[in-house]
């Protein structure tokens, strides 16, 4: 698992920087109902984001994250993965993800995807404006679901990887992002922790490589000492980096907003 149960985004929130926010009920392209949260900005800068989850899918952690961002002005939508096979609802620490994971297909999921774009981009949603310039986020899983996101056309702004796993297969039969980088369409920021035992040096300088050979606007960050999932308030050791990524994370999004 990437993160602990009451593992929280280590962002202090901003009093008022939300306009409105809550759960919604999406409806995918094979016509399967999925929970999702969004997060309104009270002052919008036409930036929006589409939140993708580890493999707990729609946990409280997502929606907080939606939160923080709308409170920087950027409308943001949480989505959870697992209406096929696991029923509606949040996930809570009781969720049993080990059996639903291999369930997954990289159809699905992108079309999940798809409909989460579409919603951001839909004005009626967002109070009767919309958006300009959209980006996919994720961690682990959801960073390497967001990096192939960019491989959908879906003319994203950019996608930021927290620790996606950029190599190899994954149980949810997604492309490995290194694999497709020549397909990959808009700028790429990638966040590494530098003691992460599976996303080794050696994996992240693949990664790179294979964005460079195919011309991909990138930034890859790694932070020297921190772990896997090192983005979370319960790793107080680790709170400078946080900070750090988060800045990162802010400072992608305004220079890619049009």
């Amino acid at each position: 698992m990437c993160f602990d149960a009451d593992s929280r985004p280590p962002i202090g929130p901003i009093a008022g920087g939300a306009l409105d926010s809550g759960p919604l009920v999406l409806t995918a392209e094979d016509g399967t109902e999925f929970d999702a949260f969004r997060a309104l900005a009270a002052e919008p800068t036409g930036a929006g984001i589409l939140i993708l989850p580890d493999v707990r899918g729609l946990h409280a952690y997502y929606e907080e994250l939606a939160l923080r961002y709308a409170e920087h002005g950027v409308d943001a939508l949480a989505i959870d993965y697992f209406a096929r096979t696991a029923g509606r609802g949040s996930r809570g620490a009781e969720f049993d993800y080990q059996a639903h994971v291999p369930r997954m297909t990289w159809d699905n999921v992108g079309a999940d995807i798809r409909t989460g774009v579409a919603t951001l981009r839909d004005a009626r949603w967002a109070g009767g404006r919309a958006p300009t310039s959209l980006f996919t986020t994720g961690f682990c899983m959801g960073g390497r679901l967001a990096f192939v996101s960019a491989t959908l056309g879906l003319g994203l702004a950019g996608v930021l990887g927290f620790y996606g796993w950029p190599t190899g297969p994954h149980r949810n039969g997604s492309s490995a992002p290194a694999e497709v980088a020549s397909a990959i369409d808009s700028p790429v920021l990638a966040i590494w922790g530098g003691a992460d035992r599976g996303i080794t040096r050696d994996v992240v300088e693949t990664f790179e490589a294979a964005l460079r050979a195919a011309g991909v606007e990138h930034r890859s960050i790694t932070y020297p000492g921190a772990p896997h999932s090192f983005f979370d308030r319960t790793a107080t050791e680790h709170a400078d980096a946080s900070a750090a990524a988060w800045q990162e994370a802010l400072d992608f999004i305004r220079t890619h907003t049009a």
